[in-house]
């Protein structure tokens, strides 16, 4: 009750507060905004003033707040928006909503883990939870600002470390599968700020002192229980380049998993006869098998794949390079991983188990280690292997990332950072799945060691600037 007559109090001189630490909070709404996407409904518990919510891209936009008073001032600013007095304690809401939004809600709660729990009611399997929370460390600071009047005085708050938070995800029915920090400096001074902030700030040993703590959950789905093979129908697509002798073994040995699958061939530009090797054995198995078959119109394993997503029908999309250096007997393993719910998009490592020897050559491997520790730290999460050929989305996923894919560009010739970025962006879980790498048994590489490095690290540079700086 001492919080509802705080925020009371407070309503009428909200929106004038707000606006005078705007530098600040216009940063939660811009990084909650960075993934969200124009389809989704959306969801602000503990909406107050409704500027977060009436700034968020969304097809549909609720908000509750328990005071009576902040939802007044809420609806005279934005009287479109759909708002309703209710407890986070209580919700009592019909829909279900794509993206959940809880903006320094959890401070100021009796209980926090009701208040998670009460998520459920508006949750489906696939709802995005989206958390922000005062670094527990910045507890001092601030008590020092209002003290100095530099700070709004508010009422004993819930001090969280990230473990805390992910643990009171997890007892509430959430998996927590990312946490990050934002600003190390709250105030807007022209030039340092941006620069401690967008810079500094990012940095592995500074972003512990972040002020604003992100944790983004999902519900543990049920589908974990349940039996999923024969939940989605499943594309398969194998962009083919001078693999003409691993055409037909490839098919063969794809096992049958999923409620229906197609097998959608992409040659290109080939000087070998894998053209004809692929329609030789389209014609060969039609009976047996659902095969589509295509050229590809551009250049590069990234311009295939899209060709072959395009035609794809099922509701899994899965990659599968025609060399079989990752084995066709291990796609089943992607399925369930999708289908059950463990990720939302799941990504092949080749760097756990031993390989074999020509598997992969040295100056790879270390490459590719570079690119694991990058990935880590931009992606906020353990990155083992980026290159890896298998990659696996639901199609539903990927139409979002398609139309999502002016946010970085036409910037990928091989198609791994497109996938992976574009996931990112799309706030879904990535997960990697653990593989055996194989030796060619048929043909050459088609990578250049160092040509394409460079290409790789420039996107990687690239991408940088789109996720880490911004």
């Amino acid at each position: 009750m001492q919080y509802l007559e705080y925020f009371e109090k407070l309503a009428p001189g909200r929106i004038r507060i707000r606006k005078k630490h705007a530098y600040y909070w216009n940063d939660i709404t811009y990084f909650c905004n960075y993934f969200s996407h124009e389809t989704l409904s959306v969801l602000e518990v503990g909406c107050g003033t409704g500027e977060l919510l009436n700034e968020i891209k969304g097809r549909v936009k609720t908000g509750i707040d328990f005071s009576p008073a902040m939802i007044e001032q809420a609806g005279k600013q934005f009287p479109n928006l759909d708002l309703r007095v209710m407890a986070a304690e209580d919700i009592r809401l019909e829909q279900q909503y794509d993206l959940i939004i809880l903006s320094n809600l959890i401070g100021y709660v009796s209980d926090i883990q009701i208040v998670l729990e009460q998520l459920h009611k508006v949750c489906h399997e696939r709802t995005k939870i989206i958390i922000t929370y005062h670094n527990h460390v910045w507890e001092p600071v601030l008590k020092m600002a209002e003290r100095a009047g530099l700070k709004t005085k508010s009422p004993v708050q819930n001090w969280l470390t990230k473990d805390d938070m992910k643990n009171l995800l997890m007892l509430a029915g959430f998996d927590c599968y990312r946490q990050t920090g934002r600003m190390i400096f709250p105030v807007n001074i022209p030039l340092l700020s941006p620069f401690l902030n967008k810079f500094i700030g990012k940095l592995p040993f500074f972003k512990y002192f972040a002020i604003t703590g992100y944790a983004f959950a999902r519900p543990f789905s049920a589908a974990l229980e349940e039996n999923t093979t024969n939940k989605h129908s499943v594309s398969i697509v194998i962009p083919a380049r001078n693999e003409s002798g691993n055409i037909e073994n490839g098919l063969l040995r794809i096992p049958e998993f999923g409620k229906w699958q197609e097998i959608i061939f992409v040659e290109g530009n080939s000087t070998d006869d894998t053209w004809e090797k692929i329609r030789q054995v389209k014609e060969k198995y039609t009976g047996s098998y659902r095969i589509k078959i295509a050229k590809q119109d551009g250049k590069g394993k990234a311009d295939a794949v899209r060709k072959g997503f395009s035609i794809a029908e099922g509701d899994v999309l899965m990659i599968l390079d025609a060399d079989l250096t990752v084995p066709p007997e291990d796609l089943p393993k992607f399925y369930h991983a999708i289908a059950s719910g463990k990720g939302d998009f799941i990504n092949g490592s080749r760097l756990v188990y031993p390989m074999e020897k020509q598997a992969m050559r040295f100056l790879n491997m270390l490459g590719n280690k570079f690119f694991s520790r990058a990935f880590s730290w931009l992606l906020e999460q353990p990155f083992k292997d980026t290159l890896c050929g298998t990659k696996v989305i639901l199609r539903s996923d990927y139409e979002k990332l398609v139309t999502n894919r002016k946010f970085f560009g036409e910037f990928d010739p091989f198609g791994d950072y497109d996938l992976i970025f574009g996931a990112y962006k799309l706030n879904l879980k990535i997960v990697e799945l653990p593989i055996r790498y194989r030796d060619r048994t048929y043909g050459s590489t088609n990578i250049s060691r160092f040509k394409h490095g460079l290409i790789l690290l420039r996107m990687c540079l690239f991408a940088a600037r789109k996720i880490k700086f911004q």
